[in-house]
């Protein structure tokens, strides 16, 4: 099977890509070289850890250390996406509660077809993936309730004076939100094969595999991703409208 070559030397010369970024950022006046050297430092410490905790999570194959290892990328996932949640009147466990349910409802039904067994260094991996792309939706929800609600105000004042409940005074916004953050996944299986070979695809075709079985894989990662965006991007807007109202069903004030 074919193996990349990839080293400490090799790294270091390709954090020359790194330097083409800052050099952008330089000559644009951007201000994004410090966090660009952030991100590139949390990034190395970071996979550099997970990459030894996950090295003895596999050798020693413990079912409740996998369980533990996929709580904790929900856990972090939840967290990131709401942090990006504008709204002042949010709530961490309902971002946890849609991360959550999207990553181990299509988890479970990916384990129940046997395309995937309940062992680290299958189920890590994919639960990482399914929760990551969720967060991304989840975040979007929130991003684009937030500009939603404060853009049409007016509108929904005007609707609940006329003696509409919450929910039939935001739906639009609900259902707009909720079509943003599946978009992105959506617009990226239109072009999959055509413009992008996908990191699944690509991991294995790297690897060996036959570029047929590969596609399979990653024919089964695109029901995957559209699966937990959809769940993730619904339950995170059903939870988090009615946080833009008081108890008394009245509009709250946004910044």
């Amino acid at each position: 099977m074919n193996q990349l070559l990839v080293n400490n030397v090799t790294l270091v010369f390709a954090f020359a890509l790194v330097l083409v970024a800052m050099l952008i950022s330089y000559r644009e006046k951007l201000g994004l070289n410090k966090d660009i050297l952030l991100s590139i430092l949390r990034a190395i410490i970071q996979l550099t850890l997970i990459g030894y905790v996950l090295k003895y999570i596999f050798k020693i194959n413990n079912v409740f250390l996998t369980i533990l290892m996929c709580l904790f990328i929900i856990f972090n996932a939840a967290w990131n996406a709401y942090k990006r949640n504008p709204n002042t009147n949010r709530n961490y466990w309902e971002t946890f509660a849609a991360l959550f349910v999207s990553t181990t409802v299509t988890l479970g039904i990916i384990m129940l077809t046997g395309s995937l067994k309940f062992i680290p260094s299958q189920v890590i991996p994919i639960t990482g993936m399914i929760a990551s792309n969720s967060m991304v939706a989840v975040g979007l929800c929130y991003r684009n309730l937030q500009s939603q609600f404060r853009d049409q105000r007016q509108q929904i004042l005007e609707k609940l004076a006329l003696g509409a409940p919450i929910k039939l005074a935001a739906i639009t916004i609900l259902r707009e939100s909720i079509k943003t953050a599946m978009q992105p996944t959506i617009d990226s299986a239109k072009t999959m094969g055509l413009v992008s070979l996908p990191g699944m695809m690509s991991g294995l075709i790297f690897a060996g595999v036959d570029p047929v079985s590969a596609i399979r894989y990653q024919i089964l990662v695109t029901f995957m991703l559209l699966s937990t965006t959809s769940l993730g991007a619904i339950i995170a807007g059903y939870l988090a409208y009615r946080r833009y109202f008081n108890k008394r069903q009245q509009l709250l004030t946004q910044e």
